[in-house]
């Protein structure tokens, strides 16, 4: 077992026939999936939506566990959550919004980018490892499978090279795609941080699709397929290490594109349809209807009145009646926690929470 990692093949060996041709078609529907996302009147329902999807996928991954209800719950009344896991998720999920600010802003992903979405992420500022001692191991046995370099000024020079990977194209010429793979595989190898690595690797690979212009939003998140095939995930990232194998570590990840993309395209349909469906079922009985209040009501898939108060900017007694009015149509469920009451966007809760269904058939 060692940590010192490989040189990085030549473009032309990664990109065998079998990749080529996985990436032609995985690409197919991830520019499906920007278009489709493009099509949405607000895109920043999506991005808050499918992003909390991705918080609690992610984290799962890591046996963070939270359910729908808690993490939604967190967001409106945080002094009421006593789910810890909550709390994590949430944190992934600011995370993952900074990261996609500072790509927007300047158009790179730096290490210093890296650096703040880990810092939001586990709410400290401990930086790259500087202390040895870490090593992966067999969760199962406990075994130690993988030791990652120790030396703080390695680990800082093999994330300087990374940077570079990640913004310079002419410093490795190959599809984007492909480079994704590689990039997600160096910094899980790397392994830089005490904590956090594999969700803040996560967030990259979706940022590193937004900044190469493959998404305009973050709204592809391999998490899910990666819970589901976690066994294969970890085997395959190895089996690069010990053998070599870095074709069946891209293909791995290029089917994940393929089939998340395929998955997200058909989210982001259900909740155009529910959005389209709201807005004309709202407008055609209410003359308190707003675009407003819709964004509102898919922004948050709980709502409460202080939300409403402050989007359309009325009272909380007009707030009030709104969102009583629209449970008393079936729009909403209302609910209580506390002294407090909140609304539940039924369609977009069932939509958001119908991967979680299958899961458990």
């Amino acid at each position: 077992m060692t940590h010192a990692l490989a040189p990085l093949p030549p473009a032309a060996e990664l990109e065998t026939r079998a990749i080529l041709k996985k990436s032609a078609s995985a690409h197919r529907f991830l520019a499906e999936l920007k278009g489709v996302s493009a099509s949405m009147p607000n895109q920043g329902l999506l991005i808050n939506t499918l992003s909390l999807q991705e918080a609690k996928d992610s984290s799962a991954i890591e046996n963070i566990i939270t359910t729908h209800d808690a993490l939604f719950r967190e967001e409106l009344f945080p002094d009421f959550a006593a789910n810890a896991a909550a709390k994590e998720v949430r944190n992934y999920a600011s995370a993952l919004r900074k990261g996609f600010d500072l790509i927007r802003r300047h158009g790179l992903l730096t290490n210093n980018d890296i650096l703040s979405i880990q810092a939001e992420l586990e709410k400290n500022k401990a930086g790259f490892r500087k202390l040895p001692g870490t090593e992966l191991k067999n969760a199962q046995t406990g075994e130690s499978v993988y030791v990652p370099p120790q030396h703080p000024q390695e680990i800082a020079d093999l994330m300087t090279n990374l940077e570079r990977f990640i913004n310079d194209d002419a410093f490795f010429d190959a599809d984007l795609l492909v480079k994704m793979a590689v990039i997600h595989f160096q910094f899980e190898s790397v392994h830089p941080f005490y904590d956090g690595n594999g969700r803040t690797g996560r967030i990259i690979n979706v940022l590193y699709l937004v900044q190469k212009e493959l998404l305009h939003i973050p709204v592809l998140y391999l998490s899910r397929y990666i819970v589901r095939t976690k066994s294969d995930y970890y085997r395959l990232l190895q089996r690069v290490r010990t053998d070599n194998d870095w074709e069946s570590w891209i293909l791995y990840m290029l089917e994940g594109v393929e089939t998340t993309a395929k998955q997200t395209i058909a989210m982001v349909e259900a909740i155009r349809t529910a959005l389209f469906d709201y807005k004309h079922r709202i407008r055609a009985a209410h003359k308190f209807y707003s675009q407003d209040l819709i964004n509102n009501l898919f922004f948050h898939p709980y709502t409460k009145i202080e939300f409403l108060q402050r989007d359309l900017k009325v009272s909380r007694l007009t707030a009030t009646k709104y969102l009583d009015t629209l449970t008393n149509d079936g729009f909403l469920r209302k609910e209580r926690i506390g002294r407090s009451n909140f609304y539940i966007n039924t369609s977009l809760f069932g939509i958001l929470t119908q991967s979680d269904k299958a899961d458990s058939e």
